[in-house]
């Protein structure tokens, strides 16, 4: 129940802001325009790095052609800009408009792909993310078994074996951490952790780059 508020929390934030962003010509100067012009306004204001503005044509064309055929081609469009941009809760948000509004077709399972691979690139700070790595791991095998003969399952496995990798080295570095401040107690319990893991330390290759990311680049 709290995890649906703070989503719907977060969904309504960003409907406002970016409402708030179309402080332009898109909310001030310009309205009544046919779905082809805010639509290629978007696709100009992305191709020129403009995303404050292509998040406010957005809400023009989704206010004035609620029905568009543009609309699902635009919302993919926004999505991937601002994964490019590593703006990826805004990525996200796209991705949660395009389910709500068209997550009936064909392409949900390229949608949740997406989802999966924006939360994955997501994460920043293994000590601080640990509950998106936890919610990306969760979303990652509801994929693999939603989808079993699915073209992205390879790079599904592989984002769930960096997450993996990436728990059980974090397991490790708070057990060794405890152990030098002489909290023995604490450091058994990290440990267990990893007893359970279903990656062992003789599977972990140190990576030359960051986990985290690597799968994409």
């Amino acid at each position: 129940m709290i995890k649906r508020l703070i989503v719907g929390f977060v969904g309504i934030f960003l409907t406002f802001f970016l409402a708030g962003c179309g402080g332009d010509e898109s909310s001030v100067k310009e309205f009544n325009k046919p779905a082809l012009y805010w639509y290629q306004k978007i696709a100009k204001s992305i191709s020129s790095g403009h995303m404050d503005k292509a998040d406010a044509y957005y809400i023009s064309l989704k206010s004035e052609h609620m029905r568009s055929p543009m609309l699902p081609d635009a919302i993919i469009m926004l999505a991937h800009a601002h994964m490019s941009k590593e703006e990826y809760l805004l990525a996200n948000f796209y991705l949660d408009e395009y389910n709500k509004r068209f997550g009936a077709g064909s392409n949900r399972e390229y949608i949740e792909f997406l989802k999966v691979k924006a939360s994955f690139l997501g994460i920043k700070d293994v000590y601080k993310d640990q509950k998106l790595i936890e919610d990306t791991i969760m979303h990652a095998k509801i994929f693999v078994n939603r989808y079993p003969g699915s073209a992205y399952q390879p790079l599904i496995h592989t984002i769930l074996v960096r997450l993996y990798m990436t728990q059980y080295l974090l397991n490790e570095n708070i057990a060794a951490l405890y152990e030098r401040t002489g909290k023995d107690a604490a450091a058994k319990i990290y440990r267990e952790k990893n007893k359970d893991s279903v990656i062992q330390q003789s599977d972990i290759t140190p990576p030359e780059k960051r986990i985290i990311g690597a799968v994409f680049d």
